[in-house]
């Protein structure tokens, strides 16, 4: 648990220098589909120490996963939207945000939750994860306006290719939670 909370903390940290904040977003989807994941990944590394020093705030707020996921995916469908992403690079309270919001409202609550949700649970989340971005898909390659003005058309274009493309893993994987049993190969 230490080692997880060492490592979420120093991949945030490495997330927080300057060069690296100014590499990743410097390319559309890098990001969005690099920085931001890390930056949630980095909490849910962080969070694994927070549940165990606090079980009963968790309990007490987040008894069925419903509340924490809930929370999650506000976090998540905010950063979606192009203008969200825009301003991050634009007003230093709103990147203070992404960098605050994203590992501590969405990768602490996630960690909290997931464990808690039901398999029908966690197959829901991903089937509107597969639509919001088969939707997000449409939206940044199919818009005849440009989405964000720090980023190029031809970068929006590969960032909605970037959420088709997740979205086709996303239907593979449901369709293999759907049609295979792995109880018959343990």
């Amino acid at each position: 648990m230490r080692t997880q909370f060492i490592y979420g903390l120093l991949l945030y940290l490495f997330l927080l220098l300057p060069p690296v904040a100014y590499l990743l977003e410097s390319i559309m989807i890098t990001h969005m589909h690099m920085q931001m994941p890390l930056l949630v990944i980095s909490g849910f590394l962080m969070g694994g120490i927070l549940l165990k020093r606090f079980p009963r705030f968790f309990e007490k707020w987040n008894n069925n996963g419903i509340p924490g996921i809930t929370l999650f995916l506000i976090i998540i469908i905010y950063w979606t939207i192009p203008r969200t992403m825009d301003e991050a690079l634009t007003l230093q309270s709103i990147q203070a945000w992404k960098f605050i919001s994203l590992p501590f409202l969405a990768g602490i609550p996630l960690r909290d939750s997931w464990k808690k949700l039901s398999k029908a649970g966690k197959n829901i989340i991903i089937v509107i994860f597969t639509v919001k971005y088969f939707g997000m898909g449409a939206l940044y390659i199919w818009a005849e306006d440009q989405l964000c003005n720090n980023y190029l058309i031809i970068e929006q274009l590969t960032l909605g290719w970037g959420f088709i493309t997740t979205a086709i893993c996303l239907v593979i994987y449901l369709i293999y939670v759907f049609t295979v049993d792995p109880t018959k190969y343990e």
